[in-house]
């Protein structure tokens, strides 16, 4: 465990504890950078809040979130990465070298910064919502969907993501139910054309999920039909919400150029933003696949960028 002084200098720090950051740690720390990652609230990422991931290579039988979080920082480690489970509270890349400051007071002098925060998705703020995720609520079917097959699901949203989700869920599933607040999708006509031909997927417009209903996962859901002001259940043995994700910049917009949606802009096919020295990965920077693997893939490419970066300039 490293222990905190109030002012430091660092060669490499990573911003962010999920798959880029802990894959950035481990090509930074085997080029002998010794990257110092700022695990952040969450350490692990939102991978931590899943139960089994099926879809990382390496593990044939599937593996636990957690287990597998905890394997990529075993490895990071083992080539000297240092982590600390504290949160950046502000930053200034106005100035060279970048200064990053910890909640606890710490100001971390850096000759390069690779952000990894991600992207959280956007839930609907139910209680009950919450009780169930990783139990039944999910906001990833590519993650998750292969464990609901032959059962019935329900997709929160009636934009792309959405359809594509449910498009991809009813491939897997029995049923796939839409629940779509407006009286039309917002989906693009093609995908509208797709979902149209599907006879598994019904689309129940002009509603929104009032409750999520279990004991130990979900069974089914509560469901406002809101032109008859009525109320439905659905039995579902999964709920998947997909009305969009949310970057986690806000800590950077001042000095980091972003899109209008918030995600960290590139130079195309690498990790370099518009600030010397400050490289992007993972789903910050990822507004269309947000995949586990993508992400390390990512931050692979960070931590490369950096490395160059730093051996131009003398670091």
């Amino acid at each position: 465990m490293l222990t905190n002084t109030k002012e430091r200098k660092e060669k490499c720090v990573i911003i962010g504890s999920g798959p880029a950051g802990y894959t950035a740690a481990i090509y930074t720390s085997r080029a002998d950078l010794e990257p110092l990652v700022i695990e952040g609230v969450q350490p692990g990422g939102q991978l931590t809040t899943t139960t089994d991931i099926d879809n990382f290579p390496g593990y044939p039988k599937g593996v636990n979130g957690n287990i597998m979080m905890d394997d990529l920082k075993e490895q990071s480690l083992r080539f000297g990465a240092r982590c600390l489970p504290d949160l950046v509270t502000n930053v200034d890349f106005s100035v060279y070298p970048l200064l990053v400051n910890l909640s606890d007071g710490t100001e971390i002098k850096a000759d390069s910064v690779i952000l990894a925060t991600g992207a959280s998705a956007r839930y609907l703020g139910l209680e009950s919502e919450e009780k169930f995720k990783g139990s039944g609520v999910s906001a990833c079917a590519t993650c998750d969907g292969f464990f609901y097959k032959n059962t019935q699901v329900a997709v929160v949203g009636g934009g792309d993501t959405a359809a594509e989700e449910s498009i991809y869920l009813s491939k897997l599933a029995s049923k796939v139910f839409m629940i779509v607040r407006e009286d039309y999708l917002m989906a693009s006509r093609p995908m509208i054309k797709r979902l149209n031909k599907i006879e598994n997927i019904e689309i129940f417009y002009e509603h929104t999920v009032k409750e999520v209903v279990g004991d130990l996962a979900v069974e089914s859901i509560l469901v406002n039909d809101n032109k008859n002001n009525k109320e439905i259940k659905l039995d579902v043995d999964g709920i998947f919400v997909a009305i969009g994700h949310k970057p986690n910049s806000d800590l950077f917009k001042s000095y980091i150029d972003l899109n209008e949606e918030g995600y960290v802009k590139t130079q195309p096919e690498t990790s370099i933003t518009n600030i010397p020295g400050v490289f992007a990965c993972g789903d910050l920077k990822d507004p269309r696949y947000k995949q586990a693997i993508t992400a390390a893939a990512s931050g692979c490419k960070a931590a490369m960028d950096a490395e160059k970066f730093l051996s131009e300039n003398n670091c």
